[in-house]
């Protein structure tokens, strides 16, 4: 985790990005030097960290790391889609065992539009050459 977070950083230095994005992540990596955390809480303390600095990267800048769309849009998916495929499957059937028939349908069309996304990203220089996982 730690050296994932440190690609991370040397990822987000190739960007240009602004002074006050520049000064939240910096005062991020302060909280992580400063904390007398150890082994399991450090590395939670890292994840979390990373998440937010994420999530403000997105929010701002539109810039993500490699697969993130993907990522998020494989449990919209499943949910969004899925779960209301698989409904109309069993009830249509009459047999609502088979409600999970349209979870990987879901899987498979969030991955989908996920992807084609995360190209678009990639294809407009806003995608960082790392993956979270």
């Amino acid at each position: 985790m730690y050296i994932q977070f440190g690609e991370f950083l040397n990822q987000l230095r190739k960007k240009s990005l602004p002074q006050n994005i520049i000064g939240s992540v910096n005062q991020d990596i302060e909280e992580l030097n400063a904390t007398s955390f150890t082994a399991d809480d450090f590395r939670k303390l890292i994840k979390q960290k990373q998440a937010k600095i994420i999530k403000l990267l997105e929010k701002e800048l539109k810039i993500v790391p490699k697969n993130y769309y993907r990522n998020i849009w494989l449990a919209l998916g499943m949910s969004a889609f899925g779960l209301p495929i698989g409904v109309a499957f069993g009830v249509s059937i009459g047999n609502m065992g088979l409600l999970g028939v349209g979870l990987p349908i879901g899987m498979a069309i969030g991955t989908l539009v996920g992807s084609r996304i995360d190209k678009k990203a990639f294809e407009e220089g806003r995608q960082l050459n790392i993956e979270i996982k």
